[in-house]
């Protein structure tokens, strides 16, 4: 995979810890540099991990959808880009009633905000691409995205994360377009 192709994807995907990160600066909360430090850890290191878990998974059916694997990547792809800017689109707004970077709120928000990850290895997997560079650069980018949302988290407020949101989701399914294109050609 190319790695400016592997860069977008990353940026992608880094936007819901990116999101997340401004709610939390925004919340006042997650003020001090460790706690900053261990939300943006979290974020980078869950990104990684769900991206090599959803490759290993893929790694294994991979044989049995060969023929259509494109079409599948492309599904997954849209399908997690879509939830993006649904979820970029709604209104609520998300508060924090503790420190969101302890305990099993930060787990939680992980977990959540790497789901996508998941999906996009098992993608990596179907169309035959390695997973290890992929998986460093998506966790790096995610732990500097969450650096910089809760900066930006704690100076411009929640508004902007919700259009980042929607960016990320159009990021992803540019991806999918790009790899059903590529195939078909």
């Amino acid at each position: 995979m190319e790695f400016l192709i592997v860069f977008f994807v990353a940026v992608g995907l880094a936007m819901d810890a990116f999101a997340v990160s401004i709610g939390a600066g925004t919340s006042g909360l997650v003020e001090d540099l460790r706690s900053k430090a261990r939300m943006a850890f979290h974020f980078g290191w869950f990104q990684a991990m769900m991206t090599i878990l959803g490759w290993l998974l893929g790694s294994t059916v991979e044989r049995y959808v060969s023929t259509f694997d494109h079409w599948i990547a492309f599904a997954l792809l849209l399908y997690v880009g879509a939830n993006m800017i649904r979820s970029g689109v709604k209104q609520g707004e998300e508060s924090f009633q503790q420190n969101p970077s302890k305990g099993g709120t930060m787990v939680m928000l992980s977990v959540a905000t790497s789901i996508d990850a998941l999906a996009v290895g098992l993608s990596m997997a179907l169309v035959g691409t390695s997973v290890w560079l992929p998986a460093l650069v998506i966790g790096v980018v995610a732990l500097a995205f969450s650096v910089f949302g809760l900066q930006m988290g704690c100076r411009l407020g929640e508004k902007f994360g919700k259009r980042v949101e929607i960016l990320g989701g159009l990021i992803l399914i540019g991806i999918g377009l790009r790899i059903v294109i590529t195939h078909m050609a």
